[in-house]
C-alpha cells in the first residue's frame, strides 16, 4: 500500500507521540516535512527538528512538554488533503484560536505561519492547523 498524504502521516506520528508522552518521534524525510518541523521549532511547539543522515534520511523531532508533563501541541490538523485542496487570499487567511495557535501555508515565498503571510501579504495553501 502506497501513502497518499505523507503530510498527514507526519501529524498523525506526531498526535500518537504526544498522546503516549514520548519524547521523540521520527518519520521519513522530505523537504515540506522538515519545513515545517523548523516552523513548529521556530513557533515554539517543539524543542527542535534534525535531520539524521543514515542509510535512509530521516527526520527528528523532539517534543516539548509543559510543567505539569501537558504536551505544548494541543491539537494538531491537516487543513487542505490531497482530495481537497485548501487555498486562500491573503485578506482571509485563517486565525487558530484566536491567534494563539498556528497555521502553515504553503506560499509561493516558501511555507510561513499565517502570521507571517498576513504580513507579507501572500495567500496560499493551508497544510495545517497548531495550537
Amino acid at each position: 500500500m502506497t501513502m497518499t498524504d505523507p503530510i498527514a502521516d507526519m501529524l498523525t506520528r506526531i498526535r500518537n507521540a504526544v498522546q503516549l508522552k514520548k519524547d521523540e518521534v521520527v518519520f521519513p524525510f522530505s523537504k515540506i516535512k522538515f519545513e515545517i518541523a523548523k516552523i513548529l521549532a521556530k513557533e515554539g511547539y517543539i524543542k527542535k527538528a534534525e535531520k539524521t543522515e543514515n542509510a535512509f534520511a530521516k527526520i527528528k523531532i523532539t517534543l516539548k512538554y509543559a510543567p505539569d508533563s501537558k504536551s505544548v501541541i494541543q491539537n494538531i490538523v491537516r487543513v487542505s488533503k490531497p482530495g481537497r485542496r485548501v487555498y486562500v487570499h491573503h485578506q482571509k487567511l485563517p486565525y487558530v484560536l484566536n491567534g494563539l495557535g498556528i497555521a502553515i501555508i504553503s506560499t509561493p515565498n516558501g511555507l510561513m505561519t499565517n502570521k507571517e503571510a498576513r504580513k507579507n501579504k501572500v495567500g496560499g495553501e493551508v497544510i495545517c492547523e497548531v495550537n
